[in-house]
């Protein structure tokens, strides 16, 4: 049954920065860096655009608790490399789905923020037989064009003077420093005027046929409600949470909306 949840409280994005050992696969021609915690049925966790498989610190001790959790560098992100000059979901779908194979997962869960939710759509609709169950953040299956606009406009000179807390991060989680963020900067660019790696249709995203939870915030700038609603009116088997002040973001765990998220997260997955 398709539910709508509405939460009204405040929140804001704030990764956690915490160090583990993890391993590499070789997949597709890259390395893809990874970790690994728990055992029992696998879920995957996909970062945003220019962040890394940390942001995700703060949940995977509870996630982990009776799932084996697979946090990973999307390629040319953290310690993952990259041959190519572009980027695309679609490319990055394919990763993860070598990875998987190479650990020799064939059944999974997972969730994504942003670019790894949009990742997610392409690996849910490539192959509808192994997610078991879905959180999908921050996501669109297109771009609207006020998101082109701001895709556009990013630069590392701009985020240097608007918002130097972003490239503060940014030096904190990429060890390849100012060249890996300006070259994963011209990836934002060149998702501007691409109009084929990102463009799902609401019969394409109707076989999506496991449970999907659609978390999203009114105040997002880059991602409209109506985008949210149009991937719930899609998506059979799908509930939406419209959380009201939350922009483009991870509810932060330290709040009351934060304990509700986790709380909300754990559930659903274990009863997938």
């Amino acid at each position: 049954m398709k539910k709508l949840i509405i939460l009204a409280i405040s929140i804001v994005l704030m990764p956690g920065l915490l160090a583990q050992e993890g391993s590499f696969a070789e997949v597709n021609g890259v390395k893809l860096y990874y970790e690994i915690q728990g055992e029992g049925d696998a879920i995957l966790l996909l970062h945003g655009h220019t962040m890394t498989h940390d942001m995700w610190s703060p949940w995977v001790d509870e996630l982990s608790k009776n799932n084996r959790v697979i946090s990973v560098d999307t390629r040319g992100h953290g310690q993952s490399t990259t041959t190519e000059d572009e980027f695309s979901f679609k490319a990055s779908a394919i990763d993860f789905y070598g990875l998987l194979d190479e650990l020799k997962i064939d059944k999974f869960s997972a969730m994504g923020f942003s670019g790894g939710a949009m990742a997610l759509l392409h690996m849910a609709t490539m192959d509808t037989t192994r997610i078991q169950s879905l959180i999908l953040i921050g996501s669109a299956p297109y771009f609207q064009p006020v998101a082109r606009e701001w895709l556009a406009g990013l630069t590392y000179e701009k985020i240097a003077i608007d918002n130097p807390s972003w490239i503060d991060y940014m030096n904190a989680v990429q060890p390849g420093g100012e060249d890996q963020i300006r070259l994963l900067l011209k990836y934002y660019n060149q998702m501007s005027d691409s109009y084929t790696d990102l463009n799902f249709t609401a019969p394409y995203l109707s076989t999506i046929n496991c449970p999907t939870l659609i978390i999203s915030g009114d105040e997002d700038p880059i991602i409209s409600v109506d985008i949210a609603l149009e991937l719930f009116n899609s998506i059979p088997e799908s509930s939406l949470w419209i959380v009201p002040k939350l922009g483009h973001a991870v509810p932060q765990k330290e709040t009351k909306v934060g304990a509700l998220f986790t709380e909300t997260i754990v559930d659903f997955f274990n009863k997938k």
